[in-house]
């Protein structure tokens, strides 16, 4: 953290700054407000932003809102005239690392940059060993701890490199595509096309089209010969995804496929040689479907050569804590949002909510907080209300077939005291006339249910 832009209306503050911060090795640029300050973190990118608070045209605080509106990385540092102490306080709770009051001796001014530097230190320090954690964690672009995805993991390496039919199977939103792209990923396929198609996304006289091809005049509107979704993939891997919903006539025609590894466009008389590794994936069961005589017997012994089963996410908390993480940096970059975590409230109705579309439901319900949110901490209130209603601690306690008083007695107490605090916006006074206890009750309560940890 070398570069240091020094921003302050006064021509003498900004001179001695420099001198200073030059003399100690420091590669320094000055402006007088705000507005010019902005030009140069373009232009100059400093590390640490050193600031006075009120200035023309554009003063510290709001030069502190625009660069905290950009994402800039800068650090920085505010400075205060005595009198203005509570704007300076004001400033970092906005956001700013430090301040310095002035007048200033020098020491004072180089000791605040190198504690910015060790913090940008230990900041880097911990990325990295997120970083890497997050490495450990991902597998393929998939990212989960828990051992029954590990599982999956090992499964998908043992057979990614074999031609065999793959099954695929897991309730909607587990990630059963991003299983397909690992499984082509980890084979010698990798660099050749990964195709995938929904069999229930297209209709019936398109679908046989789309997968085989048709030459010209083969139908109305057949313009011109077209190679289907197998010849596409040839060479590679193509994914049948909701493979269940696939129509009993193109079922025969995909078995003929597999046995004899050869298409026939529509329209066409002559069979074309393909090199396909098939992945189906479904969310059905296809073994009921069988029985049900809604999908043939025949193909689905052909293509349940190798099954992956993926557990939905009720089945593997370990990874909602994880996933809960990811989406919220991702979204951040991507939404251009400010959030520095989630409750502990808030993460226990993640955690324990059974989450119906898994990944998916998981995904689209942190991006939903994040843009309604009004702090800088996803709390329980960001969130749906169905996740809030279906886990009370009561309900949760009954789910799971507790019959003792005692323990459900304290899920109810708990819960009314989170209510009671969260009502009272965090007042203990208040919230203890509101529950009908002592404040010293209260306190007691507080420390043995860990609300505030």
């Amino acid at each position: 953290m070398r570069r240091v832009l020094v921003v302050d209306d006064e021509e003498n503050i900004r001179l001695v700054l420099r001198t200073l911060l030059r003399k100690h090795g420091y590669e320094v640029e000055v402006a007088d407000n705000g507005e010019s300050a902005l030009a140069l973190v373009e232009s100059f990118g400093p590390d640490v932003i050193l600031t006075d608070v009120r200035m023309p045209k554009m003063g510290g605080m709001d030069l502190l809102a625009t660069l905290r509106a950009k994402q800039s990385s800068a650090t920085v540092i505010v400075m205060s005239a005595y009198g203005n102490v509570d704007l300076a306080l004001e400033a970092m709770k906005a956001g700013a690392y430090d301040y310095v009051g002035k007048p200033f001796k020098p020491d004072e001014i180089v000791l605040a940059l190198r504690k910015a530097e060790e913090r940008e230190s230990l900041r880097r320090e911990n990325r990295s060993l997120r970083e890497q954690i997050r490495n450990e964690q991902t597998f393929e672009s998939i990212l989960a701890k828990s051992q029954e995805m590990q599982d999956v993991f090992r499964t998908i390496s043992k057979i990614s490199e074999y031609k065999t039919t793959v099954l695929v199977t897991g309730e909607s939103g587990v990630g059963k595509e991003l299983v397909a792209r690992a499984l082509h990923s980890r084979s010698s396929r990798k660099n050749q096309p990964f195709v995938a198609i929904n069999c229930g996304a297209i209709p019936e006289n398109l679908l046989e089209s789309e997968l085989f091809g048709h030459r010209k005049g083969a139908f109305t509107d057949a313009n011109s010969d077209r190679r289907g979704l197998f010849e596409e993939a040839s060479g590679g891997t193509l994914l049948l995804d909701e493979i269940g919903e696939l129509p009993t006539s193109l079922q025969v025609k995909l078995l003929r496929v597999l046995q004899e590894e050869t298409i026939r466009r529509l329209g066409d008389t002559k069979d074309v040689k393909v090199d396909v590794r098939i992945i189906a994936a479904t969310h059905r069961d296809l073994a009921a479907e069988v029985k049900a005589a809604r999908f043939r017997e025949d193909l689905y012994y052909r293509i349940n050569v190798l099954a992956v089963h993926i557990p939905p996410l009720r089945a593997r908390k370990d990874d909602v804590h994880l996933l809960v993480d990811h989406f919220v940096t991702r979204n951040n970059a991507r939404l251009g949002t400010n959030i520095r975590g989630v409750s502990p409230e808030a993460r226990k109705f993640l955690i324990e909510y059974p989450w119906p579309g898994n990944v998916r439901e998981l995904e689209n319900t942190i991006e939903r907080a994040m843009v309604l949110a009004e702090g800088e901490i996803l709390e329980a209130s960001d969130l749906p209300e169905r996740l809030r209603d279906t886990l009370d601690p009561v309900q949760a306690q009954l789910a799971s077939g507790e019959l003792s008083i005692k323990k459900t007695s304290a899920a109810v107490e708990e819960i009314l005291i989170r209510r009671a605090l969260q009502k009272t916006k965090g007042n203990r006074t208040r919230a203890a006339e509101v529950l009908e206890i002592s404040h010293r009750a209260l306190l007691y309560k507080i420390k043995d249910y860990k609300i505030n940890d």
